[in-house]
């Protein structure tokens, strides 16, 4: 794809992660997008995260599909291992990468018409798989890379920018992520980097699969008066159902909250995931309670954000399939390849 190297210029006395580490270690290329476009945001995001995280970019994943979404890969974390794949099938990709070497944070970017529609069996089965991945949805509902047709995730109704309204009804990610099985489940929007940056730090800490649905406007295609996707109408609808935190092992747990229940989950590197309910009666660790929550909202007309749901208890893919812990490439040569007596006798098993 079209890209352009983005200078790396550090500011004096500009702060250092644990590492050492500047955030402008963690950008990537410039940023070929349309100005405006609630993508870059998620980059911003992205880049912020992984920094505040300090994750070496040469230890993490970056794999995408096909669309404008797509294209965020080249904009963050030049050091990192990274593939654009074939159109929709990110998820598998990532499987095959992780079942190599489950060690790597990973974070796979996607968008609504490449997860939604030639995607969406991909997802489902990373998803009941419970693959070690960080699934970012860039939703802005339509193709923007081939001009604003809707995408499956336009809502019934939806004025185009010319044309007919939508006709059909939408596949909302978060109500269907949950009917499949995945551990971790938000949304959020663009709009708001504070909101987006905790769940993206939470998200790559959770062990399992982790998605989280970004409304994300198409300045081009997709921002204008009768869009239920746009930047105006996001704002004026938005709704959250919780508030989260990561706190890391190291950090001190601080109590310091205005309102609701506070929800505290702890993750499998000891860090915790502090939930802060802005409705006292939800509760994100029951599966049915969310989905119930997000039919409500939709009923509504709510753009509900925050962590959705979250199950610390399954097992991801590589623990269920008993697989190798070490990564491949560690394994000795001859623990790999033991020899011809050894392969004859593994085939002589199943005579």
């Amino acid at each position: 794809m079209t890209s352009f190297l983005k200078p790396k210029i550090r500011r004096h006395n500009e702060p250092l992660n644990e590492l050492g580490l500047a955030r402008v270690d963690y950008e990537g290329n410039m940023s070929t997008l349309c100005a405006g476009c609630g993508h870059d945001s998620v980059t911003a995001a992205i880049v912020r995260a992984f920094y505040e995280l300090s994750i070496p970019p040469h230890r993490a994943l970056k794999i995408s599909g096909i669309g404008c979404s797509s294209k965020t890969t080249s904009y963050f974390m030049n050091d990192s291992h990274g593939a654009n794949t074939v159109h929709g099938r990110m998820p598998s990709f990532a499987t095959g990468a992780l079942s190599a070497n489950n060690d790597l944070p990973t974070i796979g970017i996607s968008g609504d018409g490449d997860s939604l529609s030639i995607g969406l069996g991909q997802m489902a089965h990373a998803m009941r798989r419970n693959v070690n991945m960080l699934y970012m949805l860039e939703n802005n509902g339509v193709y923007g890379l081939t001009k604003g047709q809707f995408s499956a995730s336009a809502d019934l109704g939806s004025l185009p920018k010319k044309g007919d309204p939508n006709e059909f009804p939408a596949i909302d990610p978060v109500a269907f992520a949950l009917s499949v099985g995945a551990t971790f489940i938000a949304r959020s929007f663009s709009g708001d980097r504070k909101q987006l940056v905790s769940l993206i730090k939470a998200g790559l800490k959770h062990k399992g699969f982790a998605i989280i649905d970004v409304i994300s406007p198409c300045v081009s295609f997709n921002d204008h008066k009768g869009s239920t996707k746009s930047y105006a109408h996001t704002y004026e609808f938005y709704s959250k159902a919780v508030h989260a935190d990561y706190i890391a092992p190291s950090q001190e747990i601080v109590a310091a909250y205005d309102e609701g229940e506070v929800m505290p989950v702890e993750l499998h590197d000891g860090g915790y995931i502090q939930l802060r309910k802005l409705d006292a009666d939800y509760d994100p660790t029951d599966r049915g309670a969310a989905f119930n929550r997000v039919m409500d909202s939709e009923r509504k007309n709510e753009i509900l954000t925050g962590l959705l749901f979250i199950d610390e208890k399954q097992p991801d893919l590589h623990e269920t399939q008993n697989m190798e812990a070490r990564p491949l490439n560690e394994i000795p040569y001859t623990e790999l390849n033991p020899g011809a007596d050894a392969l004859s006798a593994l085939q002589a098993e199943f005579r």
